[in-house]
Order: C-alpha cells, then sequence, then structure tokens
C-alpha cells in the first residue's frame, strides 16, 4: 500500500467488537506494510547490532599489530553505516506509511458512518466525542500501528544479538541473554496503572472536547442569556483536570523510562565487571570484552521500543475503544429483519424494484400514513417528537426506542441498501447545515435532474439571498451562482439559509420528501409563497411537512395530528380546526385555560 493509493476503494468492514480487536483487524489489513516496515526495521536494527564486532575487531587488530584485519574492520564498518542509513530511511518511510494508510483507513470508515447515519448521529454519540475520534484518536490508533512494526523489529534484533553474542562470547553472551528479558519484562508490573491513568487522562481529555464543542456551536445563545462567563468556567475546571490527569501519567511514564534507564546501567556495570575479570584471567581477549561492552550499550536503543510500544498501545486502546463505539452503530435497531409485529403490507403498498421501492410512505409506530403523491402535513405538539418521527420516516432508527423505521411501499427502509433509502427518502431536519462553498456547489448534489437550480431557487423564494450574495461577490462579475458561501452559512440570516438549504433538498426531486419546520425562520409572507413554491414543485410527488404553521397546513391535501406517539386525528386543516380541540390548541397556541373556555362554549351551545 502506498500513500498515493488513497483513499481505499473499500476501507472494508471493520471488527467493532472491541478496541484491542479493532486495531489487530487494522494491523492484518495493513500486513504487507508491517511486514516492508520489519525488513527494513531489521537490516537498521542489525547493522547497529554489527557495528560493535566491527570495532572489536578493530582495537584487537590494533593490539595485535595487523593492518589486513584493521583493514577488514574499517570495510565492514563502511558497509555497516551504509546498511544503518539505508534501514532508517526505508524504516522511516514505510512506518509513517503504515500511520498514515492507518489513519485515513479509520477516518473513512468514520466518514462513511456519519454519512449512513446523517443526522442520527449526533443523537446517539455527543459532538464532542466524534470530533475526538476523528481527529486525536485517529492520530494515537495510527501511532500504534506504525509502532507496532518497530517494535516487532527491535524484538527480533534483540533476539539476534543474544544468540550472537552466546555464539561468540559464550561466559558474557549467557549472562546477557539472562539480563535481557529481564531488562524488557521489568516494567510490566507497571503498564497497569500507567494505562489506567492515561485512559482516565484520555476520558477526561475527551470529556473537556465534548464541553468545547458543544459550547462553541452554543455561543450565540450563550451570549444572549449571559451565560459565556458560566461555560468558560466549566471548560476552565475540565481543561485543569485534564492537566492533573496528565501530570498523574506523565509521572508514571516517567518512572518507567527511568526504570528503563537503570536496569541496563546495572546490567552494563555487571557485564563490564565481569569481562575485566575474564580479561584479567586471560580467559577472553580485551577486543571481545569491547565488543560485548559496545553490544550492549547498543541494545539500549532498541529497548526503547518495547517502552513506545507500551506507550502507544495504552493511549490507542482508549482510542480504539471509542471509534470502534461509532463504528458499531447502525442504521437499524434489529439488523436480523425478525418479525416486530408491525404489518408488512399497507395500503396502495408496490414491490421494491431495481430503482428501489415506491408507494406510500407509513410508520408502523404511530400509525402514520403519507399516501403516495401526496403533500401530507404533520402536526406534533412535541417537537422533539416530531424530530424522533421524521428520522424513522427516513429509514433511521432512534436509538434505545426499540421501534422499526418507516415502510415504503411495504418495504422497510433500514432494510434496504443504504444508496436506495437516501434515493428514496430525503429527510431535512429542523437545523441543516450548509457547507463552505459556492452556491453552484451546494446545489450540487446527486439528484433525479428533473428539477433546476433555478426553479428550486424560486420555489423556496431565494431572490433576496440571491440579491444579497450578487452584492456580496467581489471576483464573480456579480454572478451570486459563484459567491462563496461561508461554513454552515454564518454570512447569512437564519432564514436565508433555511431557504437555501430548502432549495437544496427541493434540487434532489427524491421520491419522498421529508421536511421538518421548513418555514420557521421567515416571515409569514415568505412563508405563504414558500409553501406555495414547495406544493407546485412537489406536485405528483410524496411529501411530508411537519409543522403547526396554519400556511403550510391550509395548502395540505392531508393533515395529521400525532398525539402521545400516534395518530390522533387526520383532515383537512379547516375542518380538523372546528372538529378537534387538541389539534386546535397546537396550530392556534391557545393556553389551557382558552381550551376549556371554548369546550365549554361549545358543549352549552
Amino acid at each position: 500500500m502506498q500513500i498515493r493509493d488513497l483513499p481505499y476503494t473499500d476501507p472494508g468492514e471493520p471488527d467493532v467488537r472491541s478496541g484491542p480487536r479493532f486495531l489487530l483487524w487494522l494491523g492484518r489489513g495493513q500486513l504487507a506494510g508491517q511486514l516492508k516496515s520489519l525488513a527494513w526495521g531489521l537490516l537498521h536494527q542489525c547493522g547497529i547490532a554489527g557495528l560493535p564486532l566491527a570495532v572489536g575487531i578493530a582495537v584487537q587488530a590494533v593490539i595485535d599489530r595487523s593492518g589486513a584485519r584493521l583493514a577488514l574492520a574499517g570495510g565492514l564498518i563502511a558497509l555497516l553505516g551504509v546498511a544503518i542509513a539505508v534501514g532508517e530511511t526505508m524504516l522511516h518511510r514505510t512506518a509513517v506509511t503504515n500511520w498514515i494508510t492507518a489513519a485515513a483507513r479509520v477516518q473513512q470508515l468514520l466518514a462513511r458512518k456519519t454519512a449512513e447515519l446523517g443526522s442520527v448521529l449526533t443523537r446517539r454519540v455527543a459532538a464532542g466525542e466524534v470530533v475526538a475520534v476523528s481527529t486525536s484518536d485517529v492520530e494515537k490508533i495510527g501511532w500504534f500501528v506504525e509502532a507496532l512494526s518497530r517494535f516487532a523489529a527491535a524484538a527480533a534484533a534483540l533476539v539476534i544479538i543474544c544468540v550472537v553474542l552466546v555464539l561468540y562470547q559464550p561466559a558474557l553472551g549467557v549472562v546477557v541473554a539472562i539480563g535481557v528479558p529481564v531488562l524488557a519484562l521489568a516494567v510490566l508490573p507497571l503498564l497497569p496503572p500507567a494505562t489506567r491513568r492515561a485512559d482516565v487522562q484520555r476520558e477526561k481529555a475527551g470529556r473537556a472536547t465534548e464541553l468545547a464543542s458543544d459550547t462553541v456551536a452554543g455561543l450565540r445563545v450563550l451570549r444572549g442569556i449571559g451565560g459565556e462567563e458560566l461555560f468558560l468556567g466549566r471548560y476552565r475546571q475540565a481543561s485543569q483536570q485534564v492537566r492533573g490527569a496528565a501530570v498523574r501519567s506523565a509521572r508514571m511514564w516517567s518512572l518507567i523510562s527511568a526504570v528503563q534507564v537503570l536496569l541496563p546501567g546495572l546490567l552494563l556495570i555487571a557485564v563490564v565487571w565481569y569481562g575485566a575479570s575474564l580479561a584479567r584471567d586471560g580467559r577472553i581477549e580485551v577486543g571481545e570484552l569491547v565488543t560485548v561492552y559496545s553490544a550492549v550499550t547498543l541494545m539500549l536503543y532498541p529497548l526503547r521500543h518495547f517502552e513506545e510500544i507500551a506507550m502507544a498501545y495504552s493511549f490507542s486502546r482508549p482510542s480504539a475503544k471509542r471509534a470502534a463505539r461509532v463504528l458499531a452503530l447502525s442504521r437499524s435497531i434489529d439488523p436480523s429483519g425478525t418479525d416486530t409485529g408491525v404489518p408488512s403490507r399497507t395500503p396502495g403498498a408496490r414491490e421494491a424494484g431495481a430503482e428501489g421501492p415506491s408507494g406510500d410512505l407509513y410508520d408502523p409506530a404511530t400509525g402514520l400514513l403519507a399516501p403516495e403523491g401526496r403533500f401530507t402535513a404533520v402536526v406534533c405538539g412535541d417537537p422533539d417528537a416530531a424530530g424522533r418521527l421524521a428520522e424513522r420516516l427516513g429509514g433511521h432508527a432512534v436509538e434505545a426506542d426499540g421501534l422499526p423505521s418507516a415502510l415504503l411501499g411495504g418495504v422497510a427502509l433500514d432494510g434496504l441498501p443504504l444508496d436506495t433509502a437516501r434515493a428514496a427518502v430525503l429527510v431535512q431536519d429542523k437545523d441543516p447545515v450548509l457547507l463552505s462553498g459556492t452556491l453552484h456547489e451546494l446545489l450540487d448534489v446527486p439528484s433525479s435532474g428533473k428539477v433546476a437550480p433555478t426553479e428550486a431557487l424560486a420555489a423556496a423564494q431565494c431572490d433576496d439571498v440571491l440579491d444579497a450574495l450578487a452584492q456580496a461577490s467581489v471576483d464573480t462579475d456579480g454572478d451570486p451562482m459563484r459567491t462563496r458561501i461561508t461554513e454552515r452559512g454564518r454570512s447569512l440570516s437564519g432564514g436565508q439559509r433555511q431557504r437555501l438549504a430548502l432549495a437544496r433538498s427541493l434540487v434532489t426531486d427524491p421520491q419522498v420528501l421529508v421536511l421538518d419546520e421548513p418555514t420557521s425562520a421567515v416571515d409569514s409572507h415568505t412563508e405563504s409563497r414558500v409553501a406555495g413554491g414547495i406544493k407546485r414543485l412537489r406536485a405528483g410527488r410524496t411529501t411530508v411537512v411537519f409543522s403547526s404553521s396554519p400556511l403550510l397546513l391550509d395548502l395540505a391535501d392531508r393533515v395529521v395530528l400525532v398525539h402521545d406517539g400516534e395518530v390522533a386525528s387526520v383532515g383537512v386543516h379547516r375542518e380538523l380546526l372546528h372538529t378537534d380541540a387538541r389539534y386546535r390548541a397546537v396550530v392556534t397556541r391557545e393556553t389551557d385555560e382558552e381550551t376549556k373556555a371554548l369546550q365549554t362554549w361549545e358543549e352549552t351551545a
């Protein structure tokens, strides 16, 4: 795998049963890259390990006054230098490639999951956690994947060095062969508390990130109610908790580092003392002592990779756990497709064809039915309940409610392939997002091709938006379609953003369009024209609008009142105003006292 091959054509289906399993799945997916990194790491480590032998030969050659062996030692040192340089360069290249490709794979998986779940994602997982996973957690996961091959190369190099030393000088080699495993395993008792402290740090950092994200998202509201300083104080407190946890974690890792400096030093002292005794007794030569001493000194380098892999794993494990938790989310609460007790067919049902199902839209949880080709308005007294119902109509299973998704033509939307479900039903929530870019790019979305952008803009009453963009244009000769829109459309008013989002939804021209409060931020005159534009442009297509605005309700072919999670009344707007007190209370904003008084008057009349 090369970086130039990114992004992956298919990032694959991850193992999200746990954080370690997810890391293992990533490692298996990059086996070729890991083996390349291991090979270059062995070349680099063995090159370093061979230097003591060459130095020992050179020292002994000087003692023995042998020019040939000195020249041989010089050539060997030069050859090892080339091996070290090439190995280090290619090791760095392949290791960084592993890091980047692992991070890219995780980001692709997160992007795919975000596109699959849509707005439901932030209902199931905090927005700050999603931000943390897609930024800092991705880097930590990539770090572990990158460090794994270098650790494997270091471990293999240590085994090779110990075997060579035992064969080269058995007396000292045995001491080294016994001492090195002790050094490598000595930090194991310290890893669990270090990992726990790292987990606490990651958890507190994640909470601080979530708090910061939520505060920034609601900054305008916080300033309006004077709560900016309050939330700033909360974030300051959270950041101090992160700092304290980071200090405690750093102390433990400092202790591990100190142990890995102290114990090799003690081993080096033992080797020198024992080797000097052997050299004094004439049992080994000075060159052999220099070789073993140098080998033990250089073994400190690969031993550092044991600390690095422990740190990388302890930091990446909670990150992988969070990533796996997000990636484990699914569109359907019951993916097995078992019978949930709701009817499999609805009035007007048709078989799903190659282009997806068509027919009436039906929600088994509430009994809501939107006939095919009709303009249906839905009135809910609870805005949150309306939002959840809109998500179910789009094939999104709402978190933890255990309710099935809607059926289109008798076919469950959450059981369809994602592309088919999205082409069939489009849901625009009450707070749609405008991405940065030009107006032309905003409206350049997958569509049927039957609705031109100009028609959609006209239906959404965006004339004033086009005029504002034309005046703001500097380098586009007054062409509003080429004028850039800032992130989330922050340069526009709330009503302008809402109408542009509506125009984008109308351009797609789906079989079923579900709109949640599409005119809540516009004045009544504009709202009336927008309602007429929606009905005119969507003629013959299924449209469901969640609203309590009389201007929209009066134009609907069918009005449905949903009360306490089920359909309470069905009719047309003017009829329901006279026959249903609950409907009238929601639409006219009557108080409880006014409703009771009106009911009493009707009964006496």
